[in-house]
């Protein structure tokens, strides 16, 4: 009978989380039809899921365990793109513009809250809240309108990178706030000094791992890609859970995860296969968040949460658009700027649930930020989607953002940096002779290859090379393909489980839909190969041991072509 009833809770428990999936993809593709990202779909599951309309949600222990990995996630990639020499390189406009925007955002929003009636520390935790910019929703639109290499693209993901420090240092002063809630006096100065060295010990045994683990042992672990990706879920879960059971906070933990690999160089692989991950955890956050929501509360939040999306969609750019102009940056260069912080982002939510568990915030602020996420997510997308044409449209009546001479983007236009002219995928003996050859004759070239210890070949080479997988879609969105003129790929036809033609289609489609214009080369065993890859819409087809054997006939006829001279002579 015992045995029955568990099998029943299990079943009962299982077709709960397919009922809930099913829901998502059908969530997904409406949202798919509006131009909407999946946070967007993901927010509406929770909320349809919620007690207010479906009520399917009673599995709450695993759905919550399922969140509280998909934040752990969530704030290790944030962590390992926190790379210390990128900090250093984003340059100063991105620098100010993000703390500028961060400021500003926090301070007039804290008199908003007070305007409609929120108290003192609700106004300041909803204010820091609004700060927050979706990285995940801005990279992925640029990259689909082939911008994310475009100079306000550039300053976007600089001023996001600003961003993530401050969720770091809000997250981190948070945690510490709510040290000790709840205990006495003397409870709480221990609690303090206990956290206060726990956590220099986790910086330091961080700081340790990258200067002498992080590199050696990602390397040994990925020549097995698939390892190199569970040790790195496994170090995110880990940190979270010391981080909790220190009392620093999962997010907290998370964090720190993903700043001791970030200087590695497999962190874009890493973090470009975690990203699905990321985004199927995540969905059970907002499942879990709209369990909590009551939508009959929601109306008295209405008129609070169009004030607030209002001022997230029209005062983040003009603040963007404002200090950009003030440093000699074109008005249409802000402008684009400006769209990509018109929103709020899934931290938002993470920050305000933090707060409520600390006991700072009432459970119906959630609602309200929600509201505004809901709102400023959805037209934003519009608003980035079609940006130019609403350039086009105030183009006349900014004017005003824009100072008589532009110095900033003379002088990034006078120095800008060469790009790669060409791409190679796959750095075995053939592409390496390629790219000696191409780097003989003055051509920049860069190596892309799933072997750590063939990208470290070609660096001892003095050749540029990155390690990812060639067949991923979000590696290849941030390789720098738009200037590049040839692409070659050299992978051989045993590589990986499929197909070499399959391989070939898919880098074929991956690259085109990642902005690359230029031509497409690859290597070909034989004739009826090299047919089909024509159709593909290859440019050129290499042969290897075709066009060796050639040249080998002829230098061969040239010798017996010499001999006979000479025996006639």
């Amino acid at each position: 009978m015992d045995i029955y009833l568990i099998d029943l809770v299990t079943q009962s428990s299982f077709t709960e989380i397919a009922a809930l999936l099913v829901l998502a993809a059908a969530m997904g593709f409406v949202g798919l039809l509006l131009r909407q990202p999946l946070i967007v779909s993901f927010i509406a599951v929770g909320l349809i899921a919620g007690p207010s309309v479906l009520n399917i949600v009673h599995s709450k222990d695993e759905i919550e365990l399922l969140s509280e990995l998909g934040i752990a996630v969530l704030l290790f990639l944030v962590g390992i793109k926190l790379d210390v020499k990128l900090i250093r390189s984003i340059g100063s406009v991105s620098i100010l513009t993000g703390l500028g925007q961060v400021a500003f955002t926090s301070l007039f929003g804290y008199f908003i809250g007070l305007a409609i009636g929120l108290g003192h520390i609700t106004s300041i935790y909803v204010a820091v809240a609004l700060t927050f910019s979706s990285t995940i929703i801005i990279v992925k639109l640029l990259s689909d309108k082939r911008e994310i290499d475009s100079l306000h693209g550039q300053i976007a993901l600089g001023f996001l990178i600003v961003q993530d420090l401050v969720v770091v240092l809000a997250m981190i002063v948070l945690s510490a706030i709510g040290i000790g809630a709840g205990h006495g006096d003397a409870a709480d100065d221990n609690s303090v000094w206990r956290i206060v060295f726990t956590g220099f010990g986790l910086l330091l045994f961080v700081f340790l791992f990258v200067r002498y683990i992080a590199n050696p042992l990602t390397q040994r672990l990925a020549k097995a890609p698939e390892l190199l990706v569970i040790y790195a879920i496994a170090q995110a879960a880990l940190f979270a859970a010391i981080g909790d059971q220190v009392g620093l906070g999962m997010e907290v933990g998370g964090l720190l995860a993903g700043v001791a690999l970030a200087s590695t160089p497999y962190r874009e692989s890493i973090a470009a296969r975690l990203g699905p991950l990321r985004d199927f955890l995540l969905l059970f956050f907002f499942i879990a968040l709209g369990a909590t929501l009551d939508l009959s509360l929601l109306g008295a939040h209405i008129p609070g949460a169009i004030a607030f999306s209002i001022f997230v969609l029209i005062g983040n750019p003009l603040v963007v658009m404002l200090i950009m102009g003030t440093m000699g940056y074109r008005k249409r260069t802000g402008f684009l700027a400006g769209l990509t912080v018109a929103q709020i982002s899934e931290f938002s939510l993470i920050f305000i649930a933090m707060s409520i568990s600390l006991g700072h915030v009432q459970q119906d602020i959630l609602g309200l930020v929600t509201l505004v996420g809901i709102v400023t997510i959805a037209a934003s997308t519009y608003m980035i989607t079609y940006s130019h044409q609403l350039y086009n449209f105030f183009e006349p009546v900014i004017g005003l953002f824009e100072r008589a001479e532009t110095p900033r983007e003379q002088s990034i236009e006078q120095h800008q940096t060469d790009n790669h002219t060409v791409i190679i995928f796959g750095l075995g003996r053939l592409g390496t002779a390629i790219a000696s050859r191409l780097k003989d004759n003055g051509i920049k070239v860069l190596g892309l290859d799933f072997n750590p210890d063939a990208t470290k070949r070609w660096q001892l080479l003095g050749l540029d090379s990155e390690y990812g997988d060639v067949t991923d879609a979000e590696f290849l969105a941030e390789l720098p393909l738009k200037h590049a003129q040839w692409v070659v790929s050299t992978i051989p036809h045993y590589h990986t489980g499929v197909s070499s033609e399959d391989i070939r289609r898919t880098i074929v489609q991956l690259t085109r839909s990642s902005g690359f214009s230029g031509k497409l080369a690859t290597v070909s065993q034989n004739k009826t190969e090299t047919e089909e890859l024509k159709l593909l819409g290859i440019d050129l087809v290499l042969e290897p041991f075709q066009d060796a054997a050639d040249r080998a006939s002829e230098l061969l006829l040239e010798g017996i072509t010499i001999q006979s001279s000479n025996a006639v002579n």
